[in-house]
């Protein structure tokens, strides 16, 4: 049976590109730290992925800061700082600021203070995006980053969170982006790498990839990747909402990710969706990866008005530039009649 993945905003398939840089990197013997030959060859190729993410991120003369994931970024950016956020934003985040903004019916986030705020450029379960105001503190670009054109040098934030999976890098890597001249209290003390904001030896295949990702994302951004991605995305859409009178789907007709979708069937759970659609060969999400095996309502959905039965049942299909419009509707014909099953059972 082919397996078809739809679940590319949980994490994405590395690149060729990513692959080889990382490959390439085993061969440098040399500490980042050390001041001889080998050690400079390793620092030189810090450097240079440093400057591939910041070119592809438009962060030209802001500070990359190399760490583990956005989850570590979160922290370094928001620990001990007062923030306020929107119950919408990723738990990483939620977890260092005030969850007591308010989210309108269609997603977005009213902030009262840019200053004091950390706001996420797209949402992860539903696709939404933001329109982030002058001067906000935080934004975790996340799932925007390699998706939708952007540059943190016109966003008007103080920092911003990325990381490499999602782009097509490897697992366990990531960056803070912040305007120089912008401060923060390091987490992680030691050696002092990282311009001494992130102490520990430096990841170097996983910096190496990411810089290649970053690279090979802004180029297939540039050549219209996500555009063709979205067309199908639109027609997978529609045809997964005909005949589904009771299906809703969340943000659409609004500014969202060119490739989510988030589907609500009230009554049918969202985890039960992700189950029959594993067997028939489908990788989906019942929601952010991170929140995944919680049996809970969708803390997104309650936060944009859903009730706790309309909140547990969303699926989320976010699709990848290698999905066909015959995998598509292919999924939207299983997952169709699966749909039709369960309301005959609930008839």
């Amino acid at each position: 049976m082919e397996r078809v993945y739809l679940d590319y905003n949980a994490t994405t398939p590395i690149r060729p590109e990513a692959r080889a840089a990382m490959v390439a990197s085993f061969d440098i013997q040399g500490n980042p730290s050390s001041v001889h030959a080998e050690g400079r060859k390793a620092k030189a190729l810090v450097e240079r992925a440093r400057a591939q993410v910041a070119a592809a991120l438009g962060a030209e003369g802001a500070d990359i800061i190399f760490v583990s994931s956005a989850t570590e970024a979160a922290a370094l950016a928001c620990a001990g700082r007062g923030l306020a956020c929107a119950a919408v934003e990723h738990e990483a985040v939620s977890a260092w600021c005030r969850s007591e903004l308010q989210t309108d019916a269609a997603g977005k986030v009213q902030v009262v203070d840019p200053a004091a705020t950390s706001l996420q450029i797209a949402n992860s379960e539903t696709g939404i995006l933001q329109s982030l105001p002058e001067g906000l503190a935080v934004s975790d670009l996340t799932q925007g980053f390699g998706k939708i054109p952007l540059a943190f040098n016109w966003l008007g934030c103080g920092m911003a969170l990325v990381s490499a999976h999602k782009i097509g890098g490897p697992k366990g890597i990531g960056a803070l982006v912040m305007r120089r001249g912008t401060d923060v209290v390091a987490q992680l003390r030691g050696g002092g790498q990282e311009m001494g904001w992130r102490a520990g030896t430096e990841n170097l295949s996983g910096i190496a990839g990411f810089g290649a990702a970053a690279e090979a994302a802004a180029r297939d951004l540039a050549d219209g990747c996500w555009d063709r991605v979205e067309e199908i995305r639109n027609v997978l859409e529609d045809a997964l909402l005909a005949d589904a009178d009771v299906t809703i789907s969340v943000g659409k007709g609004g500014l969202r990710l060119p490739n989510t979708i988030s589907l609500v069937t009230p009554g049918w759970k969202g985890e039960t969706q992700v189950m029959q659609m594993d067997l028939a060969g489908f990788a989906v999400s019942a929601g952010s990866a991170c929140s995944s095996g919680k049996v809970r309502p969708s803390l997104v959905l309650r936060a944009m008005g859903f009730d706790d039965e309309a909140a547990s049942s969303a699926m989320r299909v976010s699709i990848s530039p290698d999905v066909t419009e015959e995998q598509a509707l292919r999924f939207a014909d299983v997952w169709t009649k699966a749909r039709k099953r369960h309301m005959a059972r609930a008839a």
